[in-house]
């Protein structure tokens, strides 16, 4: 595995990983100027491989839950790996986040960037087709991270990719993100049964426990949310057409002043509150992990869009392009 770095102007500082095309680090400064890492990890990169709950990584060849690992495309029938319930997760027992990827080191009008290639073959996980993937970051002097996502492929399959890091603006060790205040531009909602699975109602926010529309401290309603687990794992269905860029949320952490805004092109956006984390393995610098010590904000298509006609479809082509945009914008107040 090798390790690379991206610095701008005013010392927002991104370091990553072939493995996976995982960001391991990134520091941003408060509003007194004092850097911190914000993002959940692990110093040993060894540990990627073997103790990550998805860690800063691209998670794919399809992000999110297929139910009971199924699905039909062109009147075949698939069957992939169930790693999650009965559910096929994030792309399986050796998914993306699982690969080193090809890197280089590029230069864009924006600011300098990471391109990470990855050829996933057909058959791999049960997929059809095999699958060229791109993702780029870049670090502009603006202080924002771009993510691109991009992908080929030679016969019918499913693409849906999605970032996954752990996010904590106060710094990854300084425990939960009860106090960050999020705003979420989301009116609804995918409702879930109880393996996680989308039921296919779209559903209003409003009322419930998941209304971010006007911002509120992540840990507000936090136990008032139901599932194996305390707190937020759901699909929100961000506002606005889907393909064109808009905002998706905004975060602040009222103590260090740090805020993180976040836009994307995809029609949804998972919040997860880090349910499941237990304090081991031990992160950075010894770090305990545990419950709600970080939040994720996952852009992608719906979950098991695929068993969902209706909805924005994860069905890739030849001839197509899959392509995903996230912007990230570091600053503070």
């Amino acid at each position: 595995m090798n390790r690379y770095e991206l610095t701008n102007a005013n010392s927002l500082r991104l370091v990553a990983t072939d493995f996976g095309a995982t960001i391991t680090e990134l520091h941003a400064p408060d509003r007194e100027g004092e850097l911190a890492d914000i993002t959940l990890g692990f110093d040993d990169l060894a540990q990627y491989a073997t103790e990550s709950p998805y860690f800063g990584c691209i998670v794919g060849r399809c992000a999110n839950r297929i139910a009971g690992g199924r699905f039909t495309l062109d009147g075949e029938s698939y069957e992939l790996p169930i790693n999650n319930g009965p559910n096929h997760l994030h792309g399986g027992l050796v998914g993306f986040d699982k690969h080193r990827w090809s890197t280089e080191l590029t230069t864009t009008e924006r600011g300098r960037g990471l391109r990470f290639s990855l050829t996933s073959e057909h058959g791999d996980q049960g997929y059809p087709g095999t699958l060229d993937a791109k993702v780029t970051y870049v670090l502009t002097d603006d202080d924002e991270l771009i993510i691109e996502m991009h992908a080929t492929t030679d016969r019918p399959t499913l693409c849906n990719l999605a970032q996954h890091a752990y996010w904590n603006l106060g710094g990854h060790a300084s425990g939960t993100v009860a106090e960050h205040v999020l705003q979420l531009h989301a009116s609804r909602y995918t409702p879930v049964d109880s393996d996680m699975i989308p039921t296919g109602e779209l559903a209003t926010v409003e009322g419930t426990a998941l209304d971010f529309r006007e911002p509120k401290p992540i840990g507000r309603d936090l136990f008032e949310v139901g599932g194996d687990a305390p707190g937020y794992d759901h699909n929100f269905v961000i506002d606005g057409d889907a393909g064109t860029l808009r905002p998706v949320a905004r975060v602040v952490h009222p103590a260090s002043g740090r805020v993180m805004e976040l836009a994307t092109d995809q029609p949804g956006v998972q919040l997860y509150t880090a349910n499941f984390l237990d304090g081991k393995p031990r992160g950075k610098a010894g770090a305990s992990y545990g419950p709600h010590t970080g939040f994720c904000l996952e852009t992608q298509l719906f979950p098991d869009a695929i068993n969902q006609p209706a909805w924005p479809t994860p069905i890739l082509r030849p001839g197509g392009t899959y392509s995903h945009t996230m912007v990230f914008r570091f600053g503070t107040e």
